[in-house]
């Protein structure tokens, strides 16, 4: 049985704007927005994706990610008609598991940090239930009777936006719930409630054709961030296990230790050199193995049996005559947190610790020795 799972409804059948689930904004099918903030938390144990299209379902496994798993959807769970919680209880009577969080791919803002701290703020809590909202700074007007009165001010004491509380509205991202709650309910949250607040840009769902210029204008404005920093990258410093291997450890029969290295990261590496940017390692391990490999990748600076990093770091600096905010570094665990707090771009893989994650400039669609590596190096040339 999982613990927690995610579960995303995808209807093939949308009126206002047609298979929007997988029309692509951006530059990607709507749906992978989400499916990164899925992917990369460490809470969940598998996603699954409910939908009636075939068309849906191709897209959703070229994604690529072992954590997801596509199911059927009923006619009867998929028409104008049928509720998202007739998808939700469709699928609960089939698997088992403690906890589900419902994602919708129509908030492609959602951020794994949300989703993070959404299951902090539902264990913590010993909530049954937490849906996440916004806070909006709106005047709200009633018309009953053909007689307007304000419900959330005093017209003769209007307060000013700064002082105004405003009130919590629903933003459609994520609801998490217990399984029994759900099946006992039949509603998406019940019990004792929590919320958790996300940012105000969030309120923006894609339901109509105006909504998806919004949000793309709101995803490029994202991306945006990264450029300014990114076209800046001079050099690119990454750990070893965890990072560029699958952080196990293999032996031989005769006691020899095994590790597994991924070429896509090699030719990441390849990528960077052409670009001119500069290459390093700083690992804490120290054995011949991580030195030839090393070698083979052609890094400009090796560091091995490294216990302080940090100092490292900055020697390479000087070294290297490149500034702190010139460099990216990608790590997985506690002893790369103070590197990835001082360089320009921290990043993390994503099956990393979440203590990193949160600090974390980006988080890899990539685990650690499949290719996040080379993840890291098209982001970085993309942006140059």
């Amino acid at each position: 049985m999982y613990e927690n799972v995610a579960f995303i409804p995808l209807r093939g059948g949308s009126k206002s704007i047609p298979l929007k689930n997988i029309k692509k904004i951006n530059g990607r099918p709507l749906v992978y927005w989400v499916l990164d903030a899925a992917n990369q938390c460490t809470y969940i144990d598998k996603i699954f994706v409910s939908t009636d299209s075939d068309l849906i379902k191709n897209c959703v496994n070229e994604y690529g990610s072992e954590k997801i798993i596509v199911v059927d959807r009923s006619n009867e769970t998929a028409e104008d008609s049928s509720s998202t919680e007739s998808a939700m209880l469709e699928f609960a009577n089939h698997y088992l598991f403690k906890n589900i969080i419902l994602i919708q791919a129509t908030s492609p803002l959602l951020d794994v940090q949300d989703i993070i701290k959404g299951f902090n703020c539902f264990s913590k809590n010993s909530y049954d239930s937490v849906l996440s909202v916004v806070r909006q700074k709106r005047f709200i007007w009633e018309n009953k009777e053909n007689v307007p009165y304000p419900i959330n001010y005093n017209p003769e004491n209007r307060p000013m936006r700064q002082n105004f509380k405003g009130y919590l509205v629903e933003n459609g991202a994520f609801y998490i719930t217990k399984r029994d709650m759900l099946m006992d309910s039949k509603c998406r949250i019940s019990g004792n409630i929590g919320l958790y607040e996300m940012q105000e840009d969030t309120y923006f769902e894609l339901d109509e054709p105006s909504d998806w210029i919004i949000m793309e204008g709101l995803l490029k404005q994202r991306d945006s961030n990264y450029s300014n920093i990114l076209k800046n990258i001079k050099m690119v410093v990454t750990d070893n296990d965890g990072v560029l291997t699958d952080g196990g450890m293999y032996y031989s029969e005769t006691g020899d230790e095994l590790k597994k290295f991924n070429t896509k990261d090699g030719m990441g590496f390849e990528l960077l050199r052409r670009k001119g940017i500069k290459t390093a390692m700083i690992t804490g391990e120290n054995s011949s193995l991580v030195e030839r490999r090393a070698e083979k990748l052609k890094l400009d600076y090796v560091y091995i049996g490294i216990k302080d990093k940090i100092s490292v770091l900055k020697e390479l600096k000087k070294t290297s005559n490149i500034s702190l905010n010139e460099i990216a570094y990608l790590g997985d665990d506690i002893n790369d947190l103070e590197c990835i707090n001082i360089v320009g771009f921290g990043c993390c893989v994503q099956d990393g610790m979440d203590e990193i994650k949160q600090v974390s400039k980006y988080v890899t669609k990539k685990k650690g020795g499949n290719g996040a590596l080379r993840e890291l190096a098209e982001l970085i040339i993309k942006h140059q």
